[in-house]
This record gives C-alpha cells, sequence and structure tokens, in this order.
C-alpha cells in the first residue's frame, strides 16, 4: 500500500462559507483553511478534498479525510511517492502556518 510509506496526517481546521478554498495560517496546531464551499451534503469535504490534492499535487484518490466529517476539526491523511515529496509538503504547510 502505497498510503503508508510516505503519507502525511495533517490536522486542518476548516472555515466553510469562504469566497475561495485557501490556507488561511494556524489555529492551534491545526493549518486553518477557508473552504468555498458550505458545510452541507459533504461539500465542504469534498472542497478540502480537492483543494489538498491540487495544493500537493496528488490525486484525489490519495487523499483520505481520516476525522472530523461533520465537523470543523479535520485530519487529512495524505499519499506521496517519495520522501521528497513529504518533506516538500511539510514545508509548504509549516510556510503556511507561518501566515
Amino acid at each position: 500500500d502505497a498510503m503508508a510509506v510516505h503519507a502525511l496526517k495533517l490536522p486542518i481546521h476548516a472555515t466553510p462559507g469562504a469566497k475561495r478554498t485557501e490556507a488561511a495560517g494556524a489555529h492551534g496546531d491545526a493549518l486553518r483553511v477557508r473552504l468555498g464551499a458550505p458545510p452541507v451534503d459533504g461539500k465542504a469535504n469534498a472542497a478540502l478534498i480537492a483543494w489538498a490534492a491540487e495544493a500537493f499535487g496528488v490525486p484525489k484518490a490519495q487523499v483520505e479525510l481520516l476525522h472530523g466529517a461533520t465537523g470543523r476539526l479535520k485530519v487529512l491523511a495524505i499519499g506521496f511517492d517519495s520522501a521528497d515529496a513529504l518533506a516538500a509538503t511539510q514545508t509548504q504547510v509549516t510556510t503556511w502556518m507561518a501566515g
């Protein structure tokens, strides 16, 4: 299972109903992400997964919502093909959280 080899568990504090989906700094230990979708019918979760796939350059199939389907605090698992891709993503997340 490739997911298990280079996977990042990323805590997310989601703010639905924003104008667009974007990273917006830190919320405690979580990355705050504004979601350009309402929190109905799983739309916000779908927007978050689509954003993460695009932001981190992985297929949507490699992004999994582990926790928080109905809450603001969510945990994503993102699978990467290489340690380099994982490290680059951790750097990106750190930059976003620094605001």
